[in-house]
């Protein structure tokens, strides 16, 4: 059976997810249940009781059905303080989830800690799926299990190590979940981010100011954030005006360190972020972090230069000079979307909507499949194949997820094998076949089932 997993992007506009609780006894398997599910590595796997001490959160997607995937500590008898801290906030925790998969080892068997387990679980009142791990021969399924049955409960036999079983545990899920549909949106949502005092608020300001725009001021509840509705040319908009973003070294109290985790909870939850920089002092290195988080959340972004009105009278060659910055800061996304703009003078406001219009767009593009498989053979006949170990990468066809922006996955015979290199080049050629420049594109790889 094959499985069909992604992870979701945070804040994808989807409403509240079904929580899945993954629980049972340290080192039975819960972490390495975890990463199949989520297709990751994010928790610690390790032949070694206690490794997982915090719950983990990850948002995933398997055949349709779309969940937060919760990992939890192990829990255990043991009197020492740690152990005490996790099974309380493990019990406390699980009244808040909606399904719950109890992990136990087959080879160790029935013991008195999974029943506290169990007991645990059904006091929740949830949905619970038991699943026997450590089965390593099917031949062996009946007898390991057979002192499982006194609970009462659904029951799967696995091993996770060999991927088996594991389909039956997603069956259970995706019967489980309900359908979460999508949030009807009738505005673009922006998020306006940066370093403190280059502007944000006054462009924000100018924004909402223009006789072009019908305009709503909501306040946020968020320390420092201010949702703004707005409307320009007949077009919906949603402002978000975020605290500045200053590197973690320098936040000085609680209440700015608040603000930067709303602001960064702003960027997931954004269609499109703009990158305010103030034009006299042009992009530096926080800029580039700043950016980077935007890119690892996969959003459409611009660089706002405000203040330009200033920087034109201080800098010879202005826009050049900050373009050969731009270039050499955000060396990592060579054609990043820029607009210059002053709040104070009211100008490049025409181009900024402009240039959010036309990411919008491009972010939402959807490429036919044979319109898609066309170019990829085309494209990958200009490189020599990348080679993995002794032998070539051979590519099947390519499919675009339904990320925005546009992703692709290739699949092929040794996925590993595909570097960043090649998919820079991949990359590069998408960008000018189907004019997306400016657009952050991702390319995943993954092996094709069943060919060599």
């Amino acid at each position: 059976m094959s499985l069909i997993v992604s992870n979701l992007e945070s804040g994808d506009g989807f409403a509240d997810l079904a929580k899945v609780a993954i629980i049972g006894r340290p080192n039975v398997g819960k972490s390495t249940l975890f990463n199949i599910l989520t297709d990751s590595r994010k928790a610690v796997v390790k032949n070694q009781p206690g490794v997982t001490r915090d719950i983990q959160v990850e948002p995933v997607e398997i055949w349709g059905k779309k969940f937060d995937l919760i990992d939890t500590g192990g829990v255990t008898e043991a009197q020492d303080l740690f152990s005490k801290l996790i099974k309380e906030q493990v019990t406390e925790f699980l009244f808040s989830v909606d399904f719950i998969v109890a992990v136990m080892d087959g080879r160790a068997g029935l013991l008195p800690e999974d029943r506290d387990i169990i007991k645990i679980a059904k006091q929740t009142g949830k949905p619970i799926l038991l699943v026997i791990n450590k089965i390593d021969s099917p031949h062996e399924d009946d007898m390991l299990k057979a002192d499982f049955y006194e609970f009462g409960l659904d029951i799967v036999g696995t091993s996770f190590e060999q991927r088996r079983g594991v389909g039956e545990v997603l069956e259970w899920i995706v019967k489980m979940v309900p359908e979460v549909p999508k949030e009807v949106s009738t505005s673009l949502r922006i998020a306006m981010v940066g370093k403190p005092n280059v502007g944000k608020s006054s462009l924000c300001n100018c924004l909402l100011k223009s006789n072009r725009m019908l305009v709503s001021d909501v306040a946020g509840t968020t320390i420092d954030s201010i949702d703004s509705p707005l409307v320009y040319n007949d077009k919906h908009y949603t402002l978000v005006d975020t605290a500045g973003l200053r590197r973690q070294s320098k936040r000085e109290d609680d209440v700015e360190i608040i603000s930067a985790f709303k602001s960064q909870e702003s960027i997931r939850r954004a269609d499109i972020v703009l990158l305010v920089i103030d034009g006299t002092e042009g992009p530096t290195e926080q800029d580039a972090k700043i950016m980077q988080a935007i890119l690892e959340d996969h959003k459409g972004v611009i660089v706002v230069a405000n203040k330009s009105d200033l920087g034109q009278e201080e800098v010879e060659h202005y826009r050049e000079t900050f373009r050969h910055q731009i270039a050499r800061i955000f060396h990592f996304f060579v054609d990043v979307p820029l607009v210059f703009t002053s709040a104070l003078k009211n100008f490049g406001i025409k181009d900024l909507f402009d240039e959010i219009e036309r990411v919008a767009e491009k972010r939402s593009l959807r490429i036919s499949t044979s319109e898609l498989n066309d170019f990829f053979f085309e494209t990958i006949r200009k490189a020599p194949a990348p080679v993995w170990g002794h032998t070539n990468v051979k590519f099947y066809y390519l499919t675009q997820t339904y990320q925005k922006p546009p992703a692709f996955i290739a699949f092929a015979n040794h996925p590993d094998g595909v570097d960043n290199s090649y998919r820079r080049f991949i990359i590069k050629n998408l960008k000018e076949r189907f004019d997306l420049h400016g657009i952050p594109i991702r390319i995943f790889c993954m092996k094709s089932r069943g060919r060599d």
